[in-house]
């Protein structure tokens, strides 16, 4: 009897066995090639998206500079940057599809390095040879230093891959941890929100933690989506399930939002500064979001989790390293000073103001009421009184209007 049931026991045992193994990180071959596509596309459609937005800037550029008529969205150049805008973001979008979501976030560094490149090289700036180091020697380093934690996030990545089917969404979007972490998520963007709103805290960090706060739900709904449409493609129609619009209408809706808030923060504060900044925060957000809800990092050892987190360190060190030696842009004077105009008279030194004052009357330069000024400064005023004759005891005007006759 126990001989005979031995057989059924194993089988009843074997779907258990599979459908537990089907939850673990794929630890072959092929789970290495599917992180290597999708880190390749991250990084080709960075590289693509910088340049596509270097060619649009030149646009601008060249028609300022010239007297071109023609508007912006005339030009040939800049629909090539805009071609070349949406190919670089199809890349990254497909990328999502192929690799966790905790490896491709991070290679938004590429996209600060090629810039920072194609300033250097392509923007023709009047320098000296002995202040080509000193100027760019962090840009190099900061390059270099992104290049590395680059290699080792590619190299060091999590290797977890799950089928992004409404099934398995669903069951991470009601998960305890992703719940837990949605709730602490809002609570902390409800108070940010309300000190920048009510308390009129502009400070840098908290607007650029609100973007990262709604971009971590950005990816999340990215990778949702592209993972649908590609398990779609393969034959497994996923397209005609809620979830899948439920996640398009986020990311749609948080993208918006983060896009708002980003153009606050550029009204506000220098580009650079939101770049290294933004960067080392969304990153991390991002991370935090994608090992919460996707679970990337379940069944990863020690040494690869400690190596990853050294390669996002040396990408955050390199960025900040890249944006901190831009050139801060000069702001705009609204009048030019009358005493740094070369061969112009110096005429501050009468007391005489030339520059408009800044007083509570509505008034500039010597349009103004000066009732308290000498009475040198002031008009005289001359009455014309005609000549009466045979009047006595008149005194005699200021002057006299003489009528002559015509025998004269």
């Amino acid at each position: 009897m126990e001989g005979g049931n031995s057989p059924s026991l194993q089988l009843q045992q074997l779907p258990l066995a599979t459908a537990a193994v089907s939850v673990q990180p794929h630890t072959d071959s092929f789970s290495y090639k599917e992180n290597l596509i999708g880190a390749l596309l991250a990084i080709f459609g960075h590289l693509v998206s910088s340049i596509a937005l270097n060619l649009q800037k030149y646009s601008h550029i060249r028609l300022a500079g010239s007297k071109d008529p023609r508007a912006y969205f005339k030009t040939k150049t800049w629909w090539s940057g805009l071609f070349l805008l949406v190919l670089g973001e199809l890349g990254v979008f497909s990328s999502y599809a192929f690799a966790p979501l905790s490896l491709i976030v991070p290679l938004s560094a590429v996209s600060v390095v090629a810039s920072a490149i194609i300033g250097i090289i392509f923007i023709k700036e009047k320098w000296k040879p002995k202040e080509f180091l000193r100027r760019y020697v962090l840009s190099f380093v900061g390059c270099g230093l992104a290049v590395v934690g680059t290699y080792l996030l590619v190299t060091f990545g999590p290797n977890s891959h799950e089928k992004m089917t409404a099934e398995n969404i669903t069951r991470h979007l009601v998960s305890w941890p992703f719940l837990l972490y949605m709730l602490v998520e809002i609570i902390v963007f409800c108070l940010l929100l309300y000190f920048y709103k009510e308390r009129n805290a502009n400070y840098i960090v908290i607007i650029l933690l609100l973007v990262a706060l709604l971009g971590s739900m950005t990816v999340v709904t990215v990778k949702a989506v592209a993972g649908m449409i590609l398990v779609s493609i393969q034959g497994a129609l996923q397209l005609d399930s809620p979830i899948f619009y439920i996640m398009l209408v986020c990311m749609i809706a948080t993208a918006i939002y983060q896009a708002t808030f980003l153009a606050q923060a550029s009204q506000l504060y220098d580009s650079a500064q939101i770049s290294s900044i933004g960067y080392i925060l969304s990153t991390t957000a991002a991370i935090s979001a994608g090992a919460t809800f996707y679970l990337d990092f379940m069944g990863e050892d020690v040494l690869h989790i400690c190596m990853f987190a050294l390669g996002c360190l040396v990408a955050f060190l390199g960025v900040f390293l890249i944006t901190r030696n831009r050139k801060k842009p000069v702001p705009f004077e609204p009048y030019i000073s009358m005493d740094a105009m070369p061969g112009m008279q110096n005429m501050h030194d009468k007391g005489i103001a030339v520059q408009p004052d800044l007083k509570a009357s509505f008034s500039y330069g010597a349009l103004e009421n000066n009732d308290s000024m000498p009475e040198i400064y002031t008009p005289a005023t001359l009455p014309i009184v005609q000549e009466q004759h045979g009047s006595k005891g008149v005194s005699a005007p200021p002057y006299r209007v003489l009528e002559h006759s015509k025998k004269e």
